[in-house]
């Protein structure tokens, strides 16, 4: 399997788990997501799946300072509905690192560790995303603007090329090189592409 090699360099999300230690899937609930495992599900790597992954983990790094993630316990909102623009990509992947769903989740065990009723969509907020620990309460809005980031100035040309099916194998080469350098330069660009604010 061959793929960019920044894939490597992304930070990767431990979380403990305790429905997954309960079922005897990862020993004492503990696990890693890794941006490449985000990229597979996803099925493509771009700057929506990219600023989904940066804003999961920045929030969670926010709100667990000091502790272990523990997945099953954050709620998250956003401001547009499930079926606008990219909300379901981005919620896709806050999903999977979170646990974190609307309806369509876990239903419990023994009345404890759901996961459904944890994703709000719809909401009044401002921010790209807001994370909230169920346990405490304490919540973050995370901003993600990636526009400082630009783009190739030859991707233009290249994508109208390969829309219409008169690109080359050289030039579809090209553009996809050119798509992750953007998605690689937003990484090494977190403090600027990527704004929490803890919230009272």
């Amino acid at each position: 399997m061959s793929y960019p090699n920044f894939f490597n360099t992304v930070p990767t999300i431990k979380v403990a788990d305790p429905l997954s230690n309960i079922l005897g899937a990862f020993e004492n609930g503990i696990y890693e997501f890794s941006f490449l495992e985000i990229v597979k599900s996803a099925g493509h790597s771009c700057p929506t799946v990219a600023g989904a992954y940066l804003i999961t983990l920045e929030a969670l790094k926010a709100l667990y300072p000091d502790e272990m993630i523990i997945r099953g316990n954050i709620a998250v909102e956003f401001k547009e509905n499930l079926d606008d623009g990219v909300a379901g990509v981005i919620s896709n992947v806050v999903t999977q690192i979170t646990g974190a769903t609307d309806k369509s989740g876990f239903k419990g065990l023994g009345g404890k560790h759901a996961r459904h009723s944890l994703m709000y969509f719809n909401q009044s907020i401002a921010s790209s995303a807001r994370f909230t620990r169920v346990d405490n309460q304490k919540s973050v809005d995370v901003f993600y603007d990636p526009s400082s980031v630009e783009s190739n100035p030859n991707m233009g040309q290249l994508m109208q090329k390969i829309m219409t099916g008169i690109a080359s194998e050289e030039e579809s080469h090209e553009f996809g090189r050119l798509w992750q350098d953007r998605v690689q330069r937003i990484f090494e660009n977190i403090s600027n592409v990527v704004r929490v604010v803890e919230l009272d």
